[in-house]
């Protein structure tokens, strides 16, 4: 099974392709903040600097990241979905690295393609299942009844405090700025893919089943 990254901006649609991509082919999601959140329990030596960190209100440094991610892929297997990393040009040479030492390979990078405009449509109206993760929009998706998650049924659904028009294109910048890059830097690697993250969950996922399925592992 091949090993992917999903790049975007805020919103273009990662997680809801992830989870696609875990439920479809049994590719396994490497998310930063989950990793992060069971490492501070896990006892282990890299979960005791997580715990310390956080715990001390500090930013987590790329060197425990890469460490976490280090620890996932030498327990073996592969079909990985880096999800929140690289971010950087140092961390997507860092992840290089780590696949080559762990005898695999990125096989393809995947853009979501989005205009900025419509993207901040799209985010001033989205809220999430608390319970399971389902995403909705108030104009474009609603909940079947009010309040409830169709997935799951649970009424625990929550709008992100950022998820306004002011605070997504302040996002948005700081991903042009140290995000994008990795677009050309992948592109020269003849890594990268591009799909329009803008068309209906559906096309967007046959879009990217098309990517994977002429990828190398796929």
């Amino acid at each position: 099974m091949p090993n992917i990254i999903l790049l975007g901006p805020p919103g273009a649609g990662k997680g809801t392709q992830a989870r696609r991509l875990v439920e479809d082919r049994g590719l396994v999601q490497l998310s930063t903040g989950d990793m992060l959140r069971a490492a501070q329990t896990s006892g282990t030596e890299m979960g005791r600097k997580v715990a310390a960190v956080m715990a001390a209100g500090q930013l987590v440094t790329d060197d425990i990241v890469i460490g976490l991610i280090g620890e996932k892929l030498a327990e073996g297997g592969s079909g990985f979905i880096f999800d929140g990393f690289p971010r950087t040009l140092a961390q997507a040479d860092a992840l290089g690295d780590l696949l080559a030492r762990a005898g695999q390979t990125l096989d393809a990078v995947i853009e979501m393609q989005v205009d900025d405009e419509a993207l901040v449509d799209r985010i001033s109206g989205r809220f999430t299942c608390g319970n399971c993760g389902e995403v909705y929009h108030d104009r474009t998706r609603p909940t079947s009844t009010p309040g409830v998650c169709d997935v799951c049924g649970s009424s625990d659904l929550r709008r992100r405090a950022d998820d306004n028009a002011e605070s997504l294109r302040q996002r948005l910048m700081e991903y042009y700025k140290k995000t994008a890059p990795l677009i050309g830097y992948y592109h020269h690697a003849g890594k990268l893919f591009s799909v329009d993250g803008l068309a209906e969950i559906e096309d967007v996922a046959k879009s990217v089943a098309r990517v994977l399925d002429g990828a190398k592992g796929a």
